[in-house]
């Protein structure tokens, strides 16, 4: 039988969501607190990779075991059992050909940016101080909605078959006189692609770029001639669709 878990986290303290050979994971917390109570070993696939640092309001993952769950209760125990940082909202019985990752439809990000200094902000907002054009960073977000292949915003020697995919939302949203957030919601996402769009929107917003020069960019599918990798720490894995 197959099962998803509906969960967030907080990835201050972690080496993304992946399993690493140099530092602690969620799917290593995940798995660990799974494993001890359904005493087997249970192995977690999740809905995609979060880089190191970055957050998910929810996230899933499914796994397979062959006895009936009470759900309910598998949910309270691996609450109390999980870091403080891991939150589950709910585990569910699922068919058994649905798959966290190549099942879902949809995903959105977000990304938060302030501009006055803010203490209580910091740990998950990128603090700016310079003058940014919101209406031409939508333009240029609209710009992206019009192509589908995104190896420009893709890490370096990142081991992907395409680089194709296809972005349905992306634009900023102003939450206070000093805060904003980009949304972006796509099939898929490549790695490091969010932090990447950031950047690059970022200096269409200070004037570095024009909306043609974003779409050269966009066209000429190299990594060197975007923007710089935003932080991570600002950025969270808003929503899965399935």
């Amino acid at each position: 039988m197959r099962y998803f878990v509906w969960f967030s986290y907080d990835g201050t303290a972690y080496h993304g969501w992946q399993i690493q050979p140099n530092g602690n994971s969620v799917q290593a917390e995940l798995q660990r607190a799974l494993s001890t109570l359904l005493r087997e070993e249970i192995s977690v696939t999740g809905a995609g990779r979060t880089d190191a640092g970055v957050h998910a309001r929810q996230m899933v993952a499914h796994f397979d075991f062959s006895e009936a769950i009470d759900l309910e209760q598998l949910a309270y125990k691996l609450n109390r059992i999980l870091p403080c940082d891991i939150a589950v909202d709910r585990v569910e019985l699922v068919d058994d050909d649905k798959h966290a990752r190549f099942s879902a439809t949809s995903r959105t990000y977000h990304y938060y940016i302030h501009t006055k200094k803010d203490p209580f902000s910091r740990p998950y907002s990128t603090e700016l101080h310079y003058e940014l054009d919101f209406d031409k960073m939508n333009e240029a977000g609209r710009i992206l909605m019009t192509y589908d292949d995104f190896g420009a915003f893709c890490k370096s020697h990142s081991d992907v078959k395409t680089t194709l995919c296809r972005v349905t939302k992306a634009e900023w949203v102003q939450t206070s006189e000093t805060s904003w957030y980009f949304e972006i919601t796509a099939n898929r996402f490549l790695r490091n692609m969010v932090r990447a769009v950031v950047g690059t929107l970022i200096d269409v917003g200070r004037g570095r770029l024009t909306l043609d020069d974003f779409r050269k960019v966009i066209e000429g599918k190299r990594r060197t001639e975007a923007g710089e990798s935003m932080p991570a720490n600002a950025l969270f894995l808003e929503n899965i669709r399935y």
